[in-house]
């Protein structure tokens, strides 16, 4: 089985996805949708993008590709995210690392380095390398990206902001792999109206048939402003007549828009 994720060797995201690929069968995106979008067009078998952090909340750009995308969701992986400040030697002007990286740290950061540049870069694996090659650049990641860099120094260990920091990630696989074995089920549901109790009317049909939801957020459609597409999880399989029964009452509901069933899955963690 071939698996692409965000890139480059050694990000959270290629941790994930060893949980359901051989080291050798992974391969690297620099952006989310092009992940989505190899996978879609069968390019690769799995795709692992992250869908939420516990501190720093949803990926919006995961959000928008899986509405965009005729996809399936097959796996639900959640790791925990241990970050580590990572350089050559304390003399560092820059702290380089992706957005959420750096968000995740931000009161050790403005403690200890309140003077530091902060810089966002598209991972938190391109941040370390980029410490590695300049000594005035430290980089923020898993303490093991500095195991086979003696250049490094693991100059703190655990600085997010929360020792319960992890983050969820969906493998994602082409539309006809799509199962309705699970525990979990991920739907996109784009109303296309837009009125007075119109969220509620969506999830009663869950409350009805005591079905729990787990997740439920809203993004714009790109269509017109204050038009949204929403992201429901549930805990419930596509197997059970009662999610089917849920889903054909939210289809009539959204009769003007749309309702994907990205599939039902169960959950894996991962903990290293």
């Amino acid at each position: 089985m071939t698996a692409v994720t965000l890139g480059p060797e050694g990000t959270y995201s290629h941790r994930a996805a060893q949980a359901i690929a051989d080291a050798d069968a992974i391969d690297f995106r620099q952006s989310v949708t092009s992940i989505v979008d190899a996978v879609a067009t069968g390019e690769y078998d799995r795709g692992v993008i992250p869908i939420e952090n516990s501190i720093e909340g949803s990926v919006t750009e995961s959000l928008d590709a899986l509405a965009e995308y005729d996809v399936a969701v097959v796996r639900e992986i959640v790791t925990p995210i241990k970050h580590a400040l990572l350089a050559q030697g304390p003399g560092f002007e820059t702290i380089a690392s992706h957005s959420q990286a750096l968000a995740q740290c931000r009161s050790y950061l403005e403690r200890e380095y309140p003077d530091a540049t902060l810089e966002a870069v598209a991972s938190t694996a391109q941040g370390v390398e980029f410490a590695r090659e300049d000594p005035t650049i430290a980089g923020i990641g898993h303490p093991a990206n500095a195991d086979n860099a003696t250049e490094l120094e693991v100059l703190a260990e655990d600085i997010q902001d929360q020792d319960s920091n992890a983050t969820r990630f969906f493998a994602v696989a082409p539309a006809e792999d799509r199962s309705k074995g699970g525990g979990k089920t991920t739907l996109v549901v784009y109303p296309n109206a837009n009125y007075p109790g119109l969220l509620l009317e969506l999830l009663e049909p869950f409350a009805d048939r005591d079905i729990n939801l787990t997740r439920v957020e809203s993004r714009p459609s790109g269509r017109r402003l204050g038009d949204y597409v929403f992201h429901v999880d549930i805990e419930a399989g596509l197997y059970e007549a009662r999610t089917n029964e849920a889903i054909a009452e939210l289809e009539e509901l959204a009769e003007k828009g749309w309702v994907r069933r990205l599939g039902s899955y169960d959950l894996e963690h991962v903990v290293e």
